[in-house]
């Protein structure tokens, strides 16, 4: 079995409408009413909007059987004003990814996004993570470590800062990773594929270089896109490691776990290598910014079960682990 633990959701067009409404008027009309059929969400499943083929017949023809769909990081809204905007978005968005886990129960998990808003308290993300997971069944949930977003007007802490404890002793109590996924970059000069990578480097390092798996041992945590630069970049971490934790930054790797959206075998082969087969989850993103032909392979870029297959060191054991059984594992599929 292939499970694609990084996947957003495919809707209907009304969801994206509604969220236009929300910026427009700023709430200042009500939260509104978001009517969309079942036979809406399964058309939208179907329909070639993200190029030729519908979501379904993408995952098909990759040899996915299962994926756990989150909002799309780029509409999260993180950044905006007031506050209640994203939580009532976020709520409709949760609600079709509900409505499509039960229309499709073993195709489809749920994630969630935290309501998070830029300089607020992130107990206000709380309720809308304790409704996903205990009434919706989500297994998991997104973490934007930027929700400024980018823009210039503020910074989040780094994600050892007591900031986050509420949440991490949430999510140790729920027992969930946090898959951390940056939203989108409201900035001119770095478009949101850059922020993302780095957000993600940073993430890493904010973790690492903090007490936080001290004082929560069973957090667990999902760094998407292969962990931003670090594996590529882990060499120059080692030596502020060693002297402050009196341990290898290699190893300290060890207590977080990543994902394999990557797109190219080289990348994805120094991924697995540097931070180990156990801690690495099958991930493709798709539909997403791989969903072109890649000229070398001549299948699509987010196709990657054939690059893991072609990498004749892994073991049929190694390969199970990446495929699905961490997957099972971090998530209690």
């Amino acid at each position: 079995m292939v499970i694609d633990c990084h996947g957003h959701v495919v809707a209907p067009q009304k969801i994206w409408a509604y969220r236009a409404l929300l910026l427009a008027n700023r709430g200042a009309d009500g939260r509104g009413k978001l009517r969309i059929s079942d036979d809406e969400i399964c058309e939208a499943l179907h329909a070639p909007d993200w190029g030729t083929k519908g979501l379904i017949e993408l995952l098909d023809n990759h040899g996915t059987d299962m994926q756990l769909i989150s909002p799309r990081p780029t509409h999260l809204m993180h950044s905006e004003k007031p506050e209640k905007i994203i939580h009532w978005f976020l709520e409709e968005v949760h609600n079709i990814i509900y409505r499509q886990c039960q229309m499709y129960p073993s195709r489809f998990r749920g994630v969630a996004a935290l309501p998070q808003s830029a300089g607020q308290p992130i107990e206000q993300s709380l309720p809308e993570l304790r409704r996903c997971v205990e009434e919706l069944g989500f297994v998991g949930c997104l973490l934007n470590p930027d929700p400024y977003e980018n823009s210039g007007s503020g910074e989040a802490p780094p994600l050892g800062d007591r900031y986050w404890y509420p949440l991490y002793e949430l999510l140790c109590n729920l027992d969930i990773p946090a898959h951390i996924h940056s939203s989108t970059s409201r900035s001119c000069r770095c478009g949101y594929s850059e922020h993302m990578i780095n957000e993600e480097t940073i993430a890493v390092l904010g973790l690492l270089d903090s007490d936080v798996f001290e004082n929560f041992p069973q957090l667990k945590i999902v760094l998407s896109h292969g962990g931003g630069a670090i594996p590529y970049q882990l060499g120059r971490f080692e030596a502020a490691s060693q002297r402050k934790h009196g341990q290898s930054f290699r190893e300290r790797l060890r207590l977080l776990h990543f994902d394999t959206v990557l797109y190219t075998s080289d990348a994805l082969e120094l991924l697995v290598k540097t931070v180990g087969v156990e801690r690495c989850l099958f991930a493709a993103e798709c539909p997403g910014v791989g969903g072109v032909i890649d000229p070398i392979t001549n299948r699509q870029m987010d196709d990657l079960k054939p690059q893991f297959e072609a990498m004749s060191w892994l073991s049929d054991i190694d390969r199970n682990l990446i495929f699905e059984g961490n997957a099972r594992r971090l998530f209690k599929l």
